[in-house]
Formats: C-alpha cells, sequence, structure tokens
C-alpha cells in the first residue's frame, strides 16, 4: 500500500519571480484570521513550503501562495506568502501573481475594463485593481504595506569591501537601501552572482551590529532584505525610472524588483524630500522586468513619517498543474504537511 495525495496550482510570474499559488488539495488551516492561519502553517506544517520550494518540485527563488478562504468580509479569498525565508506577510509580486490566479480561476469572475476587489493577506487586507481588456488582465494595482524609513545613511565596515552607506527601510519587511553605483555595479545580468555575495556581505554585517523593530510588530526577526539602487532617470514630469535589484537569501537574487523594495525605494525618496503626491518610480530588473510604485501620501506614526504607496504591475499565468505526492519516495517528506493535505487515499501497486 502506497500513499498518493495530489495538490493543485497555478504557476504563474511577476517581472520574472514565479509564484506557485496553490488553489486545492489543502485541508482548511485553523485560525479566525489569515494570519493566525499563517502562523499554524510556520509553526506546524511547514512541510507545505519545504516541499513546493526544494527539490524535486521547486527551487528557493520560487515563491508559494496558498489560497484559502477570506476570514474578514470584504475580501474575496486570502492568501498565505512562503518563500525560502519563511513566511512574509506581505509581498508585491507574490499579490499581482495571486490576484491574477483569482480573476483565472473564476473566484472573480473577468469583466471587462477595471474591476476592484479585495483580498485578505497576513498584513492585513489589499485593495486590487485589475485592469482586463478582451479577457486578459493587462494590469494589477496593489495597496502596498505603509512604509518608512529607519535608518538614513549610516556605515558600516563591511569585510573585503570596505565602508557601505546604507540606509533602512521597512516595506513589508527590513531592506537595506544602498548605492549600486558606490559599490561599482550597474545592475546588469551578468553581475547577478556578484551582487548576491556583495549583499550577503552586507546583510551578515549589518545583522552582527544590530536589530530591527517595527513600531507596531515589534521585532520581526533580523534583517532579511537588500535593494540595490541605481541612478535616477526622470522620464517625465513626476516619473522617475531606476534600475533596481534586490537580495531576499543567501544566492538568491530576486528576478523582479520586488513590490516592496519598490516600495522601500518610495519611502527613502519622501524621506529625502524629493517626492508630490501622484508621482511614480519605475523600478527596472536585471531582466529589463519592471513594476510601477505611485506616492499616494503620508501620515504620522508616533515619530515615524509613513508613505502610502501602490506598486503596478502585470502577472503571467505560466501553467496548471497536480503535483502528485508520493510520501514513499525518499525525496519527498511528507511528516510536516500529512495532515494538512486532502483528497487523501490509499493506492495499491499492482505486483509485476
Amino acid at each position: 500500500m502506497h500513499n498518493f495525495h495530489t495538490i493543485q496550482l497555478m504557476d504563474t510570474h511577476a517581472g520574472g519571480d514565479v509564484s506557485r499559488i496553490v488553489t486545492g488539495g489543502i485541508d482548511s488551516l485553523p485560525g479566525a484570521t489569515v494570519r493566525e492561519q499563517m502562523e499554524y502553517l510556520r509553526d506546524d506544517a511547514d512541510g507545505l513550503r519545504r516541499l513546493l520550494l526544494e527539490e524535486p518540485y521547486g527551487v528557493p527563488e520560487m515563491s508559494v501562495d496558498l489560497l484559502v478562504p477570506a476570514c474578514h468580509p470584504e475580501a474575496v479569498a486570502g492568501y498565505i506568502i512562503m518563500e525560502v525565508m519563511g513566511y512574509p506577510i506581505y509581498s508585491g509580486s507574490n499579490t499581482l501573481c495571486t490576484a491574477t490566479a483569482v480573476l483565472e480561476s473564476g473566484i472573480v469572475p473577468k469583466q471587462e475594463g477595471i474591476q476592484r476587489f479585495k483580498l485578505e493577506a497576513p498584513a492585513g487586507l489589499v485593495q486590487i485593481e485589475a485592469k482586463v481588456h478582451n479577457g486578459v488582465v493587462e494590469s494589477v494595482t496593489c495597496s502596498g504595506l505603509p512604509s518608512y524609513i529607519d535608518t538614513y545613511r549610516a556605515t558600516i565596515r563591511v569585510p573585503s569591501i570596505g565602508d557601505v552607506t546604507y540606509s533602512i527601510a521597512y516595506s513589508g519587511g527590513f531592506y537595506a537601501l544602498v548605492d549600486a553605483t558606490e559599490l561599482g555595479f550597474k545592475l546588469v545580468r551578468d553581475e547577478e552572482r556578484a551582487l548576491s555575495e556583495c549583499a550577503y556581505k552586507i546583510v551578515e554585517a549589518i545583522k552582527a551590529q544590530r536589530g530591527f523593530s517595527h513600531y507596531t510588530l515589534g521585532d520581526v526577526g533580523p534583517l532579511p532584505f537588500l535593494h540595490f539602487m541605481g541612478p535616477e532617470e526622470k522620464v517625465g514630469e513626476g516619473y522617475i525610472r531606476s534600475r533596481s535589484t534586490t537580495y531576499v537569501h543567501p544566492g538568491v537574487i530576486c528576478r523582479s524588483t520586488t513590490g516592496t523594495g519598490t516600495s522601500a525605494r518610495l519611502a527613502l525618496m519622501n524621506y529625502e524630500g524629493r517626492l508630490n503626491v501622484g508621482d511614480k518610480l519605475e523600478t527596472v530588473s536585471l531582466r529589463e522586468t519592471g513594476f510601477i510604485g505611485t506616492f499616494t501620501g503620508t501620515h504620522q506614526e508616533g515619530d515615524h513619517h509613513v508613505v502610502e504607496n501602490t506598486i503596478t504591475g502585470r502577472s503571467y499565468v505560466l501553467a496548471h498543474s497536480d503535483i502528485v505526492i508520493n510520501c514513499d519516495d525518499p525525496m519527498v517528506g511528507c511528516g510536516e504537511l500529512h495532515h494538512i493535505l486532502r483528497d487523501r487515499h490509499q493506492r495499491t501497486e499492482s505486483e509485476t
């Protein structure tokens, strides 16, 4: 007797970052909010994340988004974000992909023109505006998390690099923001490995020196991300374009510029007094893809001047598939996800 299970997936990408949307095969998770369901998955069923991001099913550069029923009455669906570094409460590229999957799967029927609905992320409600033309989702705009600058232009000595000037922003995770030109980078694809190695050294040096605390969330763990900022080019009134790239984990540079990285840039530009409401920043990746961040306003949270913003991009559907999970396969670890798999059944393998 052998245990077989299936999980239904819709593979998508936004800006080159692949998000595997889990559309079926997982039982309901306990929790009164999507945040609580995320915490259950993280603490009691982390095997799902590992299964879909590790061999033989996936690679660390991917992300996974589990669609769950919304807990908030205003949301049409909830989603839990899983990445190689863990469970971020928000992600721009993952939100763009999830919103597209919600439309393509019919959870929200597609209609011509502009459609608006809300999703529930672990961070809370996310406003979605999708543009549909001839049945195709041409763009998605999602509300970014309120972002702010924690540290402005600090300096740290990094082994084998020297003194590095950095700022720290929070935009769904803490980001070190560094000037790519000061470090000798042009932000082209041939530099990907060198960017990853450089970012790792800087992040590790900052982590060894200090930690960061969010004004409401408190300690959210050690610094995970670094965003390289290229030179800015003014391409129109209130419209700036800049090459960018984001490091998220040892050996992993995002294919896209990331939505949260773009939000972090907006927070820095506002801190420096260089933004008006409605101004846009287009970030361009090593693969020539881009997201557009729009500065929509500010508010005060204690000592922090918090930036409100949106992120616009496009997600593409790559594949619909059933993942077959054979728990007898030595490459597959079912121990940490056995209890959340739906469609469990026994199948007898006939003798040969």
